[in-house]
Order: structure tokens, then C-alpha cells, then sequence
């Protein structure tokens, strides 16, 4: 399986997986770069999957609509709302495309209904892939648009007992800010200073920071870190209503990052 992060609006990633045949797409918010990815690679599309209901990942959904072969299914989150109809999915929801089993996890906090697609065991025998939408970013997470600290730091949590090898395939280009704030909370953590000059070389390089793993997310992520002394010490000399509990880290450490440039 050939997985390709095709690059959308300034900064969004639309996850492409295929077998050298057949494809399908994660959070088309934009139809156009969809259509040249599957043109250029001869590939015809056979079903689309959504993590959320944010326009830049659903944008492209009709659109693409025609390409689906027949049979072909878009699959979205049963708690949210979707410009096109889906097959509604929900935690322990199962979808089988392309002879790759997806098993489906519950990750609220960046929206309401959020979900996450875990190739668990991919067919051709490579690492497992996390399609994690906007919940968990590489050394950062989503903002909380609609949901609380304590429902993403449970799906952070669920995300982070994934495998290590695991790879996270985040839908946005944030890395590098991330790791300046990361930085800034852990100025010691040496793994967040060797990721971020291999992720300075990567973008020289026009190349993405992505897909990441979870091992290297447990080392560089503050928000995977809620219980790590540094980390939480940090989040209360920023904000002493910070409390001990991983959850109210979690809630300062989004606080901190939404104002931090």
C-alpha cells in the first residue's frame, strides 16, 4: 500500500492510500488536488473517508462524488453533520476498503463527533496508519472548537496507546510551530530539539513533516506529556489554575498555545 500526502490550501494534507490500482482519500476539503493525484497516478477512487465537519475536509466531498466507482461509499462521522450523505460510523465501527480493515475510534474534543480511522494491520505487512484528522497534531493537537479538555485528553490518550511504529497522518503542515511551543514548554526535552532540525530539513527540502509516529509524538508532544513534572510545571508557572489533574495540563497547555506566536 503506497500512502501519499497530497497537499491542499496552505498548509492542509489530504491523505491518499493506494494499491497501484484503486485509491481512496481522507478529508478531501478540496476536489481539485484529489482529481490531479488519482489522474496522475492512474488510480480510480473507491471510497473516501471523514474524520469531521470542518469545510477543509469536506469541501471536495461533492465533487469527487462522480469519480466513485460503483459500490464505492464515503464514510463520516455518525454525530456530525456532512454536506453529502455518508455511511455513518462510530466507535468500534469496522470499514473494509480496499482489502484494508479500518477500525474506527471516538476522538471528540476538536469537534463534537470527531473519529479516526486505525489501519491496524495493513495487508502488505508495513506499520499501522492513524487517518487522526485534526486531534492529534504532530507535537501539537486541535484546538477545542466544540468539545472540553477532558474529552481530548481522553482522545489523545486513545491515540497515544496506538503502537509505536504507528503512523500519524495529521491533516495539517502546523509541525514546526508546534515544536516552537513545544520548545518553549520542555526547553530541555533533546527529542524535541533533534525533530525539529530533521523537520527544518525536510520542509528545505519542500518535503512534509508527516506522517509521524506515536513513539516520536510520546517524546515531543506536550499534550501526550500531561503527566510529565516538566510539562506540568511548565503549564502551572504559565497559569497557576492549573491543577496536577492531566485533563486541566491538557486545558492550560491549549490556553498557553492559542496565544502563543
Amino acid at each position: 500500500m503506497n500512502l501519499v500526502a497530497v497537499p491542499a490550501f496552505t498548509d492542509n494534507y489530504i491523505w491518499l492510500l493506494h494499491d497501484g490500482k484503486e485509491a481512496l482519500v481522507v478529508d478531501p476539503g478540496d476536489a481539485t488536488p484529489v482529481r490531479e493525484a488519482l489522474r496522475s497516478l492512474g488510480l480510480d477512487l473507491r471510497g473516501i473517508l471523514v474524520t469531521h465537519h470542518h469545510n477543509d475536509h469536506v469541501g471536495g466531498l461533492r465533487d469527487l462524488m462522480p469519480l466513485l466507482g460503483k459500490g464505492a461509499t464515503i464514510w463520516g462521522p455518525a454525530n456530525e453533520s456532512m454536506p453529502v450523505s455518508v455511511e455513518p460510523l462510530r466507535e468500534g465501527d469496522r470499514v473494509e476498503l480496499l482489502g484494508q480493515v479500518f477500525d474506527v475510534l471516538d476522538v471528540p474534543g476538536h469537534t463534537a463527533g470527531h473519529i479516526a480511522f486505525v489501519l491496524k494491520q495493513p495487508t502488505d505487512g508495513s506499520s499501522p496508519i492513524a487517518f487522526c484528522g485534526d486531534t492529534l497534531f504532530s507535537a501539537g493537537c486541535g484546538r477545542l472548537f466544540e468539545g472540553t479538555p477532558a474529552q481530548m485528553h481522553d482522545s489523545l490518550s486513545k491515540l497515544a496507546a496506538l503502537p509505536g511504529d504507528t503512523r500519524v497522518c495529521c491533516a495539517h503542515e502546523y509541525t514546526l510551530s508546534n515544536l516552537r511551543f513545544a520548545r518553549t514548554v520542555e526547553p530541555q526535552n533533546e527529542a524535541v530539539a533533534r525533530h525539529e532540525a530533521w523537520c527544518l530539513a525536510q520542509r528545505e527540502r519542500h518535503l512534509p513533516t508527516l506522517p509521524s509516529t506515536v513513539a516520536v509524538e510520546l517524546q515531543i508532544n506536550p499534550f501526550l506529556r500531561c503527566d510529565v513534572p516538566d510539562v506540568r510545571e511548565a503549564a502551572q508557572r504559565h497559569d497557576s489554575r492549573v491543577t496536577a489533574q492531566p485533563a486541566s495540563v491538557l486545558a492550560g497547555l491549549r490556553q498557553w498555545k492559542n496565544d502563543f506566536r
